[in-house]
């Protein structure tokens, strides 16, 4: 027979275990904020044929907005070239867990970079000039715990070469 100790302890750990992730939902476009935004093209080296690389890249902090902390954070960057609506390439970040980001404070830089993006022979600032060159936008899309992920922003790449 089971006593009532241990149906309380079962109990207890049946609220924990299933009440945490029952936790209401948060509006994320309201509660966090992309802050200290830069972007431009980062030169990503050689490719194998020994060509100047050009990744688009974004760097940002996020600020919590709200009265609370908010825990369990993360964030996808989707590249896509004006007027196209095909991904370009996306950029996975685990922003934060269990740690969290409490009221009014900021994290740490993010720095997104696609893993496409332009080669060629000639040198990189005449690359961004290329009449080839199609600019590239990025839409933050943050995903809070179990819920469906949100588009936070979207970010127009500058046309400037980035040294770090």
């Amino acid at each position: 027979m089971i006593s009532r100790l241990h149906l309380g302890v079962v109990f207890t750990l049946f609220v924990v275990v299933f009440g945490a992730g029952c936790a209401p939902s948060l509006d994320t476009t309201e509660s966090l904020r992309m802050t200290q935004i830069s972007s431009g093209w980062f030169n990503a080296g050689l490719d194998t044929l020994g060509r100047n690389k050009l990744v688009p890249t974004v760097s940002f902090r996020l600020e919590n907005t709200t009265d609370d902390t908010i825990r369990y954070v993360q964030l996808n960057g989707v590249f896509r070239r004006e007027g196209e609506e095909e991904e370009w390439g996306t950029s996975y970040v685990h922003a934060f867990g269990t740690e969290g980001l409490d009221a009014g404070l900021s994290t740490i830089e993010y720095r997104l970079e696609s893993e496409r993006g332009y080669t060629g022979e000639q040198a990189r600032d005449e690359m961004l000039a290329h009449s080839g060159f199609v600019d590239v936008r990025m839409d933050l899309f943050v995903k809070h715990r179990g819920d469906q992920w949100v588009r936070l922003d979207s970010i127009d790449i500058d046309r400037q070469l980035l040294t770090q």
